[in-house]
């Protein structure tokens, strides 16, 4: 891969064996992990950390301050708001270290956005185009276009791929900016139309 293909600030350090998408920019104070995969176009804020073999999609932004642990997969178009947090071990003890084999996995669908300070347990899935509030506590599964913030976090109402609020008639919604029309089917679920 060339060297002007994507962009890392000399102060970020970048081990071996980690692959970087094209017109992705790495910023100041980085450190990405060995065998990390990173995707085309994405933006990696101040002092972001990237564990070993961590895969992002494209277009992903995360911003400063987060750390990336192994075991969390990211899907194209992620955002991860200004030190959120992911976690990787259920259980830590620091006198009891577990191998690598025991981390918990974490996956965030396309499109999610993750709020700044939120925390996210791992073991969960953020779906498509969920929306993660600042400062939530995510203890579980979170379904696509949901919004949930609070501790813990709760379906508090629904969003579009574009990012406006949806509002329900009934079981149908069509979002006020875009245009999509989705549909609701039971209290924790909707679809695209």
């Amino acid at each position: 891969m060339s060297e002007h293909e994507y962009f890392v600030h000399e102060s970020s350090y970048i081990d071996g064996n980690v692959q970087i998408g094209a017109g992705t920019k790495v910023w100041h104070f980085c450190h990405i992990s060995e065998g990390a995969r990173i995707g085309k176009n994405c933006t990696i804020g101040q002092n972001v950390f990237i564990g070993r073999n961590v895969v992002i999609g494209e277009g992903c932004k995360i911003q400063n301050n987060v750390s990336v642990y192994e075991g969390v997969t990211l899907e194209d178009y992620v955002f991860c708001g200004p030190s959120m947090v992911f976690t990787n071990d259920l259980n830590p003890r620091a006198a009891f270290p577990k191998g690598r084999e025991r981390f918990v996995k974490t996956l965030v669908k396309s499109g999610c956005t993750i709020g700044a300070n939120a925390t996210i347990v791992c073991g969960v899935t953020l779906g498509e185009h969920s929306f993660v509030g600042a400062g939530a506590v995510v203890t579980k599964d979170v379904p696509s276009y949901a919004i949930v913030y609070g501790v813990p976090a709760k379906i508090h109402g629904w969003i579009c791929e574009c990012g406006e609020k949806l509002h329900f008639t009934d079981t149908l919604a069509q979002c006020s900016q875009c245009g999509r029309r989705y549909r609701q089917e039971g209290k924790e679920r909707i679809v695209k139309l």
